[in-house]
């Protein structure tokens, strides 16, 4: 039987310490009951899953603070182009700034991938919903597949969050040119394919 939600969030919250201090390779049921002042039966009642359950139940955590704070960062931006440069240059710099992010990126870089490779399609699905009323309002939106559209610049965020590659996304100006010559103009293609008329976002 499922304990209190409050104490399955301050388990979760006491393995995300521990991961801060150790690592994830080095963290154990122990440590998280030892942290959380529990005994492990309390932590196995919670995640039945053992080790593996929780740590993913950490990764998804942080990923909903993480996008939760992106959203209100862009929430009020007035059209796409403003969306998808904040949303780039504010992702960028709360990675950059993300202490246990970066600690785990530099011991386990391999064992993180994994966790948030398995998360990302939903993050995925999500963004692209959150830009579908934005892709309805640009120019040539009659001429292009709003949802399609929206996956494809989902697609693009992520990576370049991840990998920004030759791109500095510290410059407001450079991440401003990346989002016009690189996302916005996949959904120029779309429209010039479909028959719209050429134009300027």
């Amino acid at each position: 039987m499922a304990g209190r939600p409050e104490t399955r969030e301050a388990l979760i919250a006491s393995a995300y310490a521990c991961i801060a201090r150790q690592g994830i390779a080095k963290t154990s049921i122990g440590d998280v009951a030892s942290e959380a002042g529990v005994v492990r039966a309390t932590v196995y009642r919670h995640f039945p899953g053992g080790r593996d359950e929780l740590i993913a139940e950490v990764v998804s955590w942080e990923h909903r603070r993480f996008f939760l704070e992106l959203y209100v960062a862009v929430r009020d931006a007035e059209n796409l182009a403003e969306v998808l440069e904040r949303a780039l240059f504010e992702a960028h710099r709360a990675i950059a700034d993300h202490e246990v992010l970066q600690l785990v990126l530099a011991t386990e870089p391999t064992e993180l991938s994994t966790l948030l490779l398995g998360g990302l399609a939903p993050v995925q699905q999500q963004i692209a919903v959150f830009l579908e009323p934005y892709v309805e309002r640009e120019q040539h939106a009659a001429h292009v597949d709003v949802a399609e559209s929206s996956s494809f610049l989902s697609r693009l965020v992520l990576s370049y969050m991840g990998a920004p590659g030759r791109w500095d996304l510290t410059d407001r100006n450079e991440v401003s040119r990346l989002v016009r010559t690189e996302l916005l103009a996949g959904i120029t293609e779309q429209a010039a394919a479909r028959g719209a008329p050429a134009g300027r976002h």
